[in-house]
């Protein structure tokens, strides 16, 4: 009997997070979106990490990013990792080894020599909102005159003070951020061997920098960032994240055909 085009139909496919040199250990318990066990996908001296994934199943889910993060993040410390875009799905192994791995062999070896022994890092900084309105008001005569001017007036008789005050104070907020990202990045120029500069999430951000760096290299990162962290206390509140894969700086393009 021959089987119709619904029986033939394929229901899994392989989901594939990044590219890693080829003896690259995954954890047995490694899981990945929609908790697919990972694998490792080899084709010389590259390798891919995938895990299968159902075709009917939707991709996007805040869980899904996490788990895409998660587990390149996981590896990003111990071994260079080429991140793919989230949502690389391809039909098999087979394909994977052929239309990723082989495809792509020389660039992908590239890359990752390039990336041996290093890892994504973040460094956040916030203002704190008060102590930096203090600070900008003693610096700008004029925002410290309006401010004094809607003191005691309404909301609708002040409202022009208001909107003065606001803009000269979101403009020096501009040019401190700046200013403190340039400090940032010379503070990290011994250690970074690639830098970029993040555009400001919030009116508020300090400083959000990505930077390249030795792993082994971490514990100086911290000492660094603790000094400038000490100097800014009470001012800016700091955050280093990582190591991560190296988003910032390289990133897989997808396999051919793949939507």
């Amino acid at each position: 009997m021959m089987a119709t085009s619904e029986q033939t139909k394929q229901t899994t496919g392989v989901y594939v997070y990044g590219i890693v040199p080829a003896d690259v250990e995954i954890a047995d318990d490694a899981t990945g979106v929609a908790d697919g066990t990972v694998e490792v996908v080899t084709q010389g001296d590259i390798a891919a990490l995938v895990s299968g994934l159902s075709v009917d199943r939707a991709l996007g889910a805040p869980g899904d990013l996490r788990a895409h993060a998660d587990l390149l993040d996981g590896v990003a410390g111990v071994a260079p990792v080429l991140p793919l875009r989230f949502g690389a799905v391809l039909s098999n192994a087979d394909a994977v080894r052929e239309e990723l791995l082989a495809a792509h062999a020389d660039e992908f070896g590239t890359a990752l020599e390039k990336l041996e022994g290093k890892a994504q890092y973040i460094v956040k900084g916030r203002y704190v909102e008060q102590a930096i309105l203090r600070e900008i008001l003693d610096e700008d005569e004029q925002a410290a005159a309006l401010r004094e001017e809607i003191r005691d007036k309404s909301e609708d008789a002040g409202r022009q003070a208001r909107m003065a005050l606001g803009e000269l104070v979101s403009n020096a907020i501009a040019a401190k951020r700046e200013r403190d990202t340039r400090r940032v990045v010379e503070a990290l120029d011994d250690l970074a061997a690639s830098v970029n500069v993040r555009e400001p999430t919030h009116e508020e951000e300090a400083v959000q920098v990505a930077i390249l760096a030795a792993v082994e290299r971490q514990d100086e990162l911290e000492r660094v960032l603790g000094e400038l962290a000490q100097d800014w206390d009470g001012r800016v509140e700091m955050r280093l994240l990582g190591p991560q894969a190296a988003y910032d700086f390289v990133v897989a393009p997808k396999p051919e055909g793949q939507g």
